[in-house]
């Protein structure tokens, strides 16, 4: 349809400049023809007698080009006008289809019947809307035609439009559908979920309340495959309550068919109470041991540090006479023997001798009494032979 246009508007301008050539040049021709000599001699023209400048005939064509320039100037002005009202008009039919649409898509979603019904109502209204205008003249035609088509192709804009807007209605539509949905799903998954737990804690709590302790002592007789350590789990309480209850020993293995107590909560209570202050008193216990044998070995190491000393302290100024250091006195000599091996395992050199009161166990000889007063020391603070008696004696 454009090109058809296109070709007509053409064609109109070939013929009419045609029409204009033409014209000029039989002006030309007229002007140039030759006159008569009678004509010329006798009877002179008018044209001859007033003869009109060559500038007129310029200047007249400068007016028709000038009209024509204004003629042009004002159509295609009115083309622009009309143009600028066909997009008005399109912008308020697109605004107005659009606003259809969504109405339609809400009569949709309410009864699709009656939505397509009026659809099919507004299609023809819109068609009977956009009726190509009738024009007189070949130019008229054409103009007609090309509103015609950009008409057409507004309706079918506005179609489309609409179309697309039903369309997009429907997806919202259905995406607050699944929305909706998943959420409702959602919360039943929640609500399952809650109800699962707290079925699964009143479970528990009332395991928990099967297997505690009797409110009383109860007999129970041991059965195939039970322990201690069963038993223990299955009422709730520690093996070692369980065991004190029945004044026996957390591994002691149980004989079928024998009869134990099971304690009460209270006796449980009670017997935890005291396995705990047990076990406190136990642990006081270990740290002291800890603490003295860790305060005797400083002491060991002290006294041996000083031994050496005096030892060197000796060497260097070659103290004369020898001493040792006395232990124990014995009653007889097996009794001074036992004594000398306990001393001799603890890695001391020890004799015996001899006495009117006894039999005397001797640790050294050390040279100096300096070095004998550090041995002395040394074997008083030895937890091995245990002893806090020993004393300084000269030897030789």
């Amino acid at each position: 349809m454009n090109f058809s246009r296109q070709a007509l508007l053409g064609i109109g301008m070939i013929i009419g400049g045609s029409v204009m050539l033409y014209a000029m040049v039989q002006q030309i021709g007229d002007s140039n023809e030759p006159q008569p000599a009678s004509a010329v001699v006798d009877k002179p023209s008018p044209e001859q007698e007033s003869p009109q400048p060559l500038t007129t005939d310029i200047e007249t064509e400068k007016r028709i080009l000038a009209e024509k320039q204004k003629e042009r100037a004002a159509r295609v002005a009115e083309q622009e006008k009309r143009a600028q009202q066909f997009l008005t008009e399109q912008e308020a039919a697109e605004a107005e289809a659009l606003a259809k649409a969504r109405a339609e898509s809400q009569q949709y979603m309410a009864s699709s019947a009656a939505a397509a019904e009026e659809s099919d109502k507004s299609d023809a209204e819109k068609n009977d809307a956009t009726a190509p205008i009738k024009k007189t003249g070949a130019a008229g035609s054409a103009e007609s035609e090309t509103n015609t088509e950009d008409q057409q192709k507004a309706a079918q804009a506005q179609q489309e439009a609409q179309r697309q807007a039903a369309i997009k209605e429907q997806a919202a539509a259905k995406k607050l559908a699944d929305s909706k949905k998943e959420a409702e799903a959602k919360r039943q998954a929640d609500a399952k979920k809650q109800a699962d737990a707290a079925a699964e804690k009143k479970q528990a709590a009332a395991e928990a309340a099967k297997n505690e302790p009797p409110k009383s002592p109860s007999d129970y007789q041991v059965k195939r495959g039970d322990g201690l350590i069963k038993l223990a789990r299955q009422y709730n309480m520690p093996v070692e309550v369980l065991a004190q209850a029945n004044n026996l020993s957390p591994s002691t293995s149980l004989q079928l068919g024998q009869n134990i107590t099971i304690p009460s909560r209270k006796q449980v209570e009670r017997l935890a109470r005291e396995a705990a202050a047990a076990e406190q008193a136990r642990e006081e216990k270990r740290q002291k041991e800890e603490a003295l044998a860790k305060k005797s070995a400083d002491a060991k190491r002290e006294a041996q540090q000083k031994l050496s000393e005096a030892r060197q302290e000796v060497k260097e100024t070659d103290a004369k006479g020898s001493f040792g250091v006395q232990v124990a006195l014995a009653n007889d000599q097996a009794k001074a023997d036992e004594l000398a091996k306990k001393f001799q395992s603890a890695g001391y050199q020890v004799k015996t001798s001899t006495t009117s009161r006894g039999v005397r166990v001797i640790v050294g000889p050390e040279r100096g009494k300096v070095a004998a007063l550090a041995l002395k020391d040394k074997i008083n603070s030895d937890p091995k032979v245990n002893t806090t008696s020993a004393w300084v004696l000269y030897w030789r």
